[in-house]
C-alpha cells in the first residue's frame, strides 16, 4: 500500500535520496535547500502563513518499507514584486518580400515577468523503480495536489501553471543556456538555475530585454524549444487530460515548455466530492479508482491514497485496506476524487 501526506523534518534524508533523481529547480540535490522547503511546508498545512505565501510538499510513502519513494508540490503562488515568474514568450511572426516572392516564419522569443501568480504544481518525482507500478503512482502524485486545491479553492490562484522538464543534456545541462542563457551572464546553468531560486534580479539586468529570433540559435537548440523532455512525457499526458495545454511560453534558463489551465476548468475539480464514509468489504477491479484524502487539525494534516471506492449520493464506501492505511473509521468525511 502507498501513502501520500505532507513532508515532515524527519523525512529529509529520504526526500534527498529521491531528489537526485532529477535534481529539479523546485526539488534539487541540495540539503540545506531541502531542509528549507521542508520547514516552509510544514507551515504552510499549518496555516502559518498568508495563503499566497505557501508552498505544500507532498511525500510518497511505501507503507510496507515506510521509505519516501516520491514528492510533489505546490507553490500557492509562483510569482512576485520581488521575485517575478519570469518566461520566454514563444511567438509565430511571418515576413514576406514581394520583390523576392519569399515568404518566411520566424518564431520570436520575448521575455516576459508576472508579479502576481499563477498557482504552481511542480517536484513530482518517483524513485526510477517503482515507475510503471499498477498502483498508477505517478498518477496519484500528479493528481493529488488538485485536491487540496479543489478543498481549499480560495487559497489558490485562478490560473494553475506547470513548468516542464525539456531534453537536457547527460550531464542535466541545458542546450538552449549554453546557446543563449550563458552569452548574457556568463554563468553555467546550474550555477544561474540555483541563485534563480533567491534572486531574480541577474536575469532582469542582463537578459535581453528587446524580442529576438530564435533563427540566430543553432538548429539543434530552435528544435528543442517547447518540446517535452522524456522524463515528463508521462507528466505532460496526464495535465493534459484534465485540461491543461501548452502556453506557448519556456523557461528561460532551460527551454521547457510552460503548460497552464485556468483553475475553473481542470475537469478533476468538477468531480471532487465531500462524502461520509461507510464500511465495505475489499472492492474489485470492476469498481472506480480514486483518490481519498483525509484532512486533520492535527499533523499529519493531509493524508491520501489511491483506493477503488463505491460511491452512492453522500456516502462513499471504502474498503478496510483504505480505512486502516488513512486512519479513518465509518461515519467520518473524506475528500473522494475520481481519476479517470
Amino acid at each position: 500500500m502507498f501513502l501520500i501526506r505532507e513532508a515532515f523534518a524527519e523525512d529529509l534524508d529520504q526526500i534527498h535520496e529521491v531528489a537526485k533523481h532529477l535534481d529539479t529547480v523546485n526539488l534539487p540535490d541540495d540539503r540545506d535547500v531541502l531542509e528549507k522547503l521542508v520547514a516552509h511546508s510544514v507551515k504552510s498545512f499549518g496555516g502559518g502563513l498568508d495563503p499566497f505565501k505557501r508552498e505544500y510538499l507532498f511525500v510518497l510513502i511505501d507503507a510496507a518499507k515506510k521509505q519516501v519513494v516520491g514528492t510533489c508540490m505546490i507553490h500557492a503562488q509562483h510569482g512576485t514584486r520581488r521575485a517575478p515568474h519570469i518566461y520566454f514568450d514563444v511567438i509565430d511572426e511571418e515576413r514576406y518580400s514581394e520583390t523576392l516572392d519569399k515568404h518566411f516564419k520566424h518564431r520570436v522569443l520575448r521575455i516576459g515577468y508576472n508579479y502576481n501568480g499563477p498557482t504552481e504544481v511542480g517536484g513530482l518525482i518517483l524513485s526510477p523503480e517503482y515507475r510503471g507500478s499498477p498502483h498508477h503512482l505517478g498518477k496519484l502524485l500528479s493528481y493529488v495536489r488538485f485536491v487540496l486545491i479543489g478543498a481549499h479553492r480560495d487559497w489558490f490562484r485562478d490560473e494553475i501553471l506547470s513548468e516542464l522538464l525539456p531534453p537536457l543534456e547527460p550531464d542535466g545541462t541545458s542546450k538552449l543556456w549554453e546557446s543563449l542563457g550563458r552569452h548574457f551572464t556568463g554563468m553555467s546553468y546550474q550555477e544561474a538555475d540555483r541563485l534563480s531560486q533567491t534572486n531574480k534580479e541577474f536575469i532582469r539586468s542582463l537578459f535581453p530585454t528587446d524580442p529576438f529570433y530564435a533563427a540566430v540559435l543553432p538548429k539543434d537548440v530552435q528544435d528543442m524549444i517547447g518540446v517535452v523532455g522524456p522524463e515528463t512525457k508521462g507528466v505532460e499526458k496526464m495535465l493534459r487530460k484534465i485540461g491543461f495545454t501548452y502556453a506557448e511560453r519556456i523557461d528561460p534558463f532551460d527551454g521547457g515548455p510552460h503548460f497552464t489551465v485556468k483553475t475553473e476548468d481542470i475537469t478533476l475539480l468538477t468531480t471532487l466530492k465531500r462524502a461520509e464514509i461507510v464500511a465495505v468489504g475489499e472492492l474489485d477491479d470492476g469498481r472506480p479508482w480514486g483518490i481519498a484524502a483525509v484532512e486533520s487539525e492535527k499533523a499529519p494534516r493531509f493524508v491520501a491514497c489511491g483506493t477503488r471506492y463505491r460511491l452512492e449520493g453522500n456516502q462513499v464506501g471504502l474498503p478496510g485496506s483504505t480505512r486502516e492505511l488513512l486512519g479513518v473509521q465509518p461515519g467520518e468525511k473524506i475528500w473522494i476524487q475520481p481519476v479517470p
